[in-house]
C-alpha cells in the first residue's frame, strides 16, 4: 500500500471513530514491520495506533465491523484500558 493510500485508510477510519461519537486521543504510524508469520501471503505489514475514548460502544463496534471487512487491513486488534480513577 502507498503513503497516500495507507493516509487515506487512516483517514476513514479515524472519522468513522469521530462520527460514532469517539474522540480520537491518539492516532500514529508504529511504521512497516516483519510479521512474526505469513499472512495471506504477506510476510511485513504497516502498523497503526488509534487511541480514543467513547462513552457507549457505538464506535467501537462501527470500527471493528468495517475493520473485519476491509481488504485493506489484514488483522486489528482491539484492547480496553481502563483509565485510573482521578484522586
Amino acid at each position: 500500500m502507498d503513503a497516500d493510500a495507507k493516509k487515506a485508510l487512516v483517514e476513514r477510519f479515524d472519522k468513522i471513530l469521530t462520527d460514532n461519537g469517539a474522540t480520537v486521543v491518539e492516532s500514529k504510524d508504529w511504521s512497516s514491520r516483519r510479521f512474526a508469520y505469513e499472512i495471506d501471503g504477506y510476510r511485513e505489514g504497516t502498523y497503526h495506533v488509534v487511541n480514543f475514548t467513547a462513552d457507549d460502544s457505538a464506535a467501537l463496534d462501527e470500527f471493528d465491523r468495517l475493520s473485519k471487512i476491509s481488504e485493506d487491513i489484514l488483522r486489528h486488534m482491539v484492547v480496553k484500558r481502563d483509565l485510573p480513577e482521578a484522586k
